[in-house]
């Protein structure tokens, strides 16, 4: 039976776990798909080429609007969809070989099934370990919808693969994933349609984006609102028939309708792991499992399910390991996200709905990107910067932009309050560059 040192399941954020200190570990890995994870491989990283190339589209087709005489003529996918990922499939394999290089290092190419503790099934043979790092991710979540199992739909994992551009894209959810797809494909020119249960788009984030973005994607493509599947069929184009008795046809299929962990395909549970209501492995404040020994991270224990948290969290666990008598905690306080979508989003903190329902007490200020010199000249009319501080402290508490450059404008305001500072720290001890897009954020602070 082999036996290793360190066992890490997955090779995302987990593979960053491995530093210098481990060179004289027996270290092993196991990973059935490809190094690099979701987000090299089948997330963030190629959407967001896929998003800027979309950008780019649509500005040719705004370009006019503001008198520069361009236009759309379409694009060609195969090279757009080969440069892409002519890039990452040789970084995935390249980091596969790396590791294959080492002396130290095992590779299992191979799904993990814990029958123990400490103990997992690769292929067939038992292994064991005296630290595991549990770093399996996330899956698509099907909805059960009457004909979908037996029709060829796609999700994020290959949706940005595809061999043609599709005429006509039917999307499933509205969330992240389907509002970032909905405006990179209908950006190259297909014609998409969003399907959502609920009555705005984005659920989690603040109700005012959620108009805000509901309106203008509303306004951009043929989104079905508070509409549901209630059958799908596929004969060459899938025929999708909706809730209220009407039906679309497409050539292409997303299913978007959120992930689950993974926790549960690893039937950790044989382990002494336990798991949350949602599936999710749960950890202490030093990222350990429920199970001695065993350390988890990212996208299987976080429902954030975001690569800069599994990311940090991969450093705290590669600290605890090598120093088990100094054990360092992860700091989810100020965890940033963003949306590529058209337009962005960046957030952090709490939303005002949050807020309201904790019953804490709030200040709330927004500005518009309309009411900056650099709005005027982008003509921005949907954009705006909404901040909320504590009455008290003039702690900030939650900050959500939404427009271009969104998630850059945010990080400023994570910085401040990482730090500690006040909003009036934030307004009026740093000169904000004028005219730019920064004063967006400094005039929303002011206003606080």
């Amino acid at each position: 039976m082999p036996h290793h040192d360190l066992l890490i399941i997955g090779a995302g954020s987990g593979n960053s776990v491995i530093c210098p200190a481990h060179d004289d570990w027996d270290v092993a890995i196991a990973e059935p798909w490809a190094f690099g994870g979701t987000c090299l491989n089948r997330g963030c990283i190629p959407s967001k080429m896929l998003v800027h190339v979309a950008d780019l589209a649509l500005s040719a087709r705004r370009a006019p609007d503001l008198g520069v005489h361009t236009s759309f003529n379409g694009v060609d996918w195969p090279a757009i969809r080969d440069r892409i990922f002519g890039r990452i499939d040789p970084i995935a394999s390249s980091g596969l070989e790396y590791r294959r290089s080492l002396a130290n290092v095992t590779v299992y190419e191979h799904s993990a099934r814990f029958t123990g503790e400490r103990t997992v099934e690769l292929d067939g043979r038992e292994v064991t370990a005296d630290r595991i790092v549990v770093a399996a991710g996330a899956r698509t979540v099907v909805p059960d919808v009457p004909g979908l199992a037996e029709t060829p739909f796609r999700t994020s994992d290959d949706v940005m693969r595809l061999d043609e551009l599709p005429e006509r894209l039917v999307i499933l959810g509205g969330g992240f994933i389907a509002a970032e797809m909905a405006h990179v494909f209908d950006g190259l020119g297909s014609r998409v349609t969003i399907v959502h249960r609920g009555d705005l788009m984005l659920r989690g984030a603040d109700e005012d984006v959620r108009r805000c973005i509901t309106d203008v994607y509303l306004d951009r493509m043929d989104v079905r609102l508070e509409t549901t599947v209630s059958d799908v069929s596929h004969d060459g184009t899938y025929d999708i028939q909706l809730s209220d008795g009407s039906s679309l046809q497409a050539d292409q299929l997303l299913v978007a309708t959120g992930r689950r962990p993974n926790g549960d395909l690893l039937e950790v549970e044989q382990a002494g792991i336990t798991l949350d209501d949602r599936g999710y492995i749960t950890t202490d404040e030093h990222l350990r499992t429920s199970a001695h020994g065993i350390w988890a991270l990212g996208d299987v224990t976080n429902p954030r399910q975001l690569k800069h948290t599994a990311n940090a969290e991969a450093r705290i666990i590669t600290h605890n390991l090598t120093n088990p008598e100094e054990l360092r905690s992860v700091d989810r306080r100020f965890v940033p996200h963003a949306v590529f979508g058209h337009p962005q989003i960046g957030s952090v903190g709490q939303t005002q709905k949050e807020l309201i329902d904790s019953g804490r007490p709030h200040i709330v200020a927004t500005r518009h990107y309309s009411d900056t010199a650099y709005g005027w000249a982008m003509e921005d009319s949907t954009g705006f910067a909404k901040v909320l501080a504590d009455p008290d402290t003039r702690l900030l508490l939650g900050a959500h932009i939404v427009g271009p450059q969104a998630p850059t404008l945010v990080q400023q305001l994570i910085q401040g309050m990482a730090a500690g500072l006040t909003v009036d720290q934030m307004a009026h001890d740093q000169l904000y560059i004028h005219p730019a897009m920064p004063e967006l954020v400094e005039q929303a602070l002011l206003d606080l």
